[in-house]
């Protein structure tokens, strides 16, 4: 499944249950929960850590529809953009990006 069909399922979702779809400031609060949850989970070693970080990936994907922001695009630019930075180790061992976009 590609990013672009998980955004229009996971919005397909919300309408078919009458989830919230306009609000968006709450629907950023609710994906902090669940960032929180995975957290939760992969610290804890629980089995459902899988589960939680798909919930996450959903509530973005609806965030993005409600937005009308392609997340596919949006992904592809920034791994592109991503791959052409380039980092070196300051003096306290953090990397330092050191090239510009």
């Amino acid at each position: 499944m590609d990013i672009a069909e998980a955004q229009k399922l996971a919005w397909n979702n919300k309408l078919a249950k009458g989830f919230n779809t306009t609000d968006i400031p709450y629907e950023y609060g609710l994906l902090t929960a669940e960032v929180g949850e995975a957290f939760t989970a992969w610290r804890k070693g629980l089995p459902d850590h899988g589960e939680e970080l798909a919930d996450v990936f959903l509530y973005l994907t609806a965030i993005a529809e409600m937005q009308g922001v392609d997340l596919g695009e949006e992904v592809e630019r920034k791994i592109a953009k991503n791959t052409r930075r380039e980092y070196t180790a300051g003096d306290n061992g953090v990397l330092v990006r050191t090239s510009q976009d």
